[in-house]
């Protein structure tokens, strides 16, 4: 009875159909490690490079500066410094047509930076979505399996004259798994999804901060160029 019922057994007795759901989710689950995994390390490398340029940004170096730098690192920086970058670019351009009103000046950078930022976040969110969907959606398919299974197990019993638990077990255990194996892609996803978006949300949050913040050192800049053009 032991071998009988062992997982591997259960899967290979199981029906095709509920074979199929359980090879489904095991892909699934594949995928979502793989997700899992690449998200942790673009998350890592996100933070890790907008510490970087948030330390050069507050050291003292001039906006020119940190804008070449970051014109020439455009691929390899981070998000904080290309929205910097995205504000900055526009900002000059706006100069160098001899725009000298500083409404229209901090609307065109910010218009800038905030574009920028939505682009930014989208790269940021990928594969969100998908773990979101296991974590939802796995549960149920393994239900399905699980229901199918066990009609399917009904049904073999119907020609039987007498049942008994040991007739009855193996068929309802072998649609088990399929709920098991859907538990088990769903709950890693879910965990997973929660963890990443609060940690996307304080990316936003941190992002956020440093458009206001730069836009204020811009309206200063503004300030101090008009007061010496009078």
């Amino acid at each position: 009875m032991n071998q009988d019922l062992s997982i591997f057994q259960l899967v290979l007795n199981a029906s095709l159909v509920v074979q199929l759901v359980m090879l489904l989710l095991i892909s699934v689950s594949i995928a979502s490690w793989a997700a899992i995994f690449r998200k942790l390390f673009s998350l890592g490398k996100v933070k890790a490079l907008n510490d970087s340029f948030e330390r050069d940004f507050w050291s003292g170096s001039s906006l020119n500066d940190l804008f070449a730098a970051a014109a020439q690192n455009a691929r390899q920086g981070g998000p904080m410094e290309r929205i910097f970058a995205s504000g900055m670019r526009e900002y000059q351009k706006l100069r160098e047509r001899h725009i000298t009103d500083a409404g229209t000046l901090m609307d065109g950078a910010r218009r800038a930076m905030r574009a920028s930022f939505q682009r930014e976040m989208d790269v940021v969110e990928t594969h969100l979505s998908f773990l979101a969907s296991v974590g939802s959606v796995s549960p149920y398919v393994g239900l399905f399996g699980t229901v199918w299974g066990i009609m399917h197990a009904f049904t073999g019993l119907a020609a039987l004259t007498q049942v008994t638990l040991a007739s009855v077990a193996p068929g309802i255990a072998e649609a088990l798994v399929a709920t098991a194996i859907g538990l088990f892609a769903a709950i890693p996803a879910v965990v997973a999804y929660n963890r990443f978006a609060r940690d996307i949300d304080r990316i936003a949050i941190r992002l956020e901060t440093f458009i206001e913040e730069f836009s204020n050192i811009l309206q200063r800049n503004v300030g101090a160029q008009s007061a010496s053009g009078h």
